[in-house]
């Protein structure tokens, strides 16, 4: 994901190689990738427990943090790609990473506008749509997200644009310039159907389910604050995390000169960096906002109180 020494395709534009900038995004992502595995593993946990109790909900949130743990554990490709400055894992494992990685950016903003149309049906027309919201429906759902998605990026993610082959340093993912015809058309169709539409569609359920909570006086207050963060963990999972990377894949296209290497390459890597955050937002969806997660939770940090307790007793 990090290569300060850039090749393009059939051209002469290089940015030098900067060591402690690609070692500071090198720890970045040893952090994110501490962090992210036990929280989506915990995750997969309690999400689990929403499906036991035939809760639908719990399907998306399943997938979303299996999307996250999946990417995660791949992430760690990367890290000897940052620690050296150039790829030295072959095209094949470069071009499986690079499909890790739009997979995860698409299936993740799929399954949390899942779980915002979930909650607007629930809100909104519960009677009318109760048959949607089950576990069944909900499954088939999310296998028609992973096949769409992974179908998608192999019709759009070619060898060309994700790896460049060098002697000495070989490039993966910023192969960077000049953007083929397919990868322009590509990052065009990524920013709509991969950004802008989910985002449409969060705020339209937000805007439904706010309407309908106000109206509707028997709606308790308590859960009217748990519904409103769990919307807002979304919306903002889709703005901060998704936003920035999804806007300079739309710049990129624009990019065709070597002369504006310089001053793209830094913040289009801080926008990847930002995305990978989403694998540490959309636990607190699960853990920390749903009824099911809180309770989890709650056992968890009473059973270490416990275990802490029992210890100093024994100390004593």
């Amino acid at each position: 994901m990090d290569n300060f020494t850039l090749v393009a395709n059939h051209s002469d534009c290089t940015v030098p190689d900067n060591a402690f900038d690609r070692r500071s995004f090198l720890f970045f992502y040893i952090a994110i990738i501490i962090t992210a595995i036990p929280s989506n593993a915990f995750s997969l946990y309690v999400s689990w427990q929403h499906i036991r109790q035939k809760n639908e909900l719990g399907v998306y949130l399943f997938n979303l943090a299996l999307s996250d743990l999946t990417f995660t554990v791949g992430l760690s490709l990367w890290l000897d790609f940052l620690w050296q400055g150039f790829w030295a894992h072959g095209g094949n494992v470069c071009l499986l990473s690079v499909y890790s990685l739009f997979t995860n950016f698409y299936t993740s903003d799929a399954f949390l506008c899942c779980v915002a149309i979930d909650r607007y049906l629930a809100v909104v027309h519960p009677l009318k749509c109760a048959s949607l919201r089950r576990v069944g429906p909900a499954a088939a759902v999310s296998v028609a997200i992973w096949v769409l998605v992974i179908c998608f990026n192999a019709a759009t993610i070619t060898w060309e644009d994700s790896y460049l082959p060098n002697n000495k340093s070989s490039v993966c993912f910023d192969t960077f310039l000049p953007l083929s015809e397919n990868m322009a058309r590509t990052n065009v169709l990524r920013f709509f159907l991969g950004f802008v539409v989910p985002v449409l569609l969060v705020v339209f359920t937000t805007w439904g389910i706010c309407t309908a909570v106000k109206s509707n006086k028997a709606t308790e207050e308590q859960e009217r604050k748990r519904i409103s963060r769990l919307l807002t963990v979304v919306l903002l999972c889709l703005l901060f995390c998704f936003g920035p990377v999804h806007i300079m894949m739309l710049l990129r296209v624009l990019v065709y000169h070597c002369s504006y290497v310089a001053w793209f390459i830094y913040p289009y890597k801080m926008s990847l960096a930002i995305s990978t955050l989403n694998c540490l937002a959309d636990p607190l969806l699960y853990c920390f906002i749903t009824r099911t997660g809180q309770k989890n939770v709650n056992q968890v940090v009473l059973f270490f109180q416990g275990k802490k307790r029992i210890k100093h007793e024994d100390v004593v």
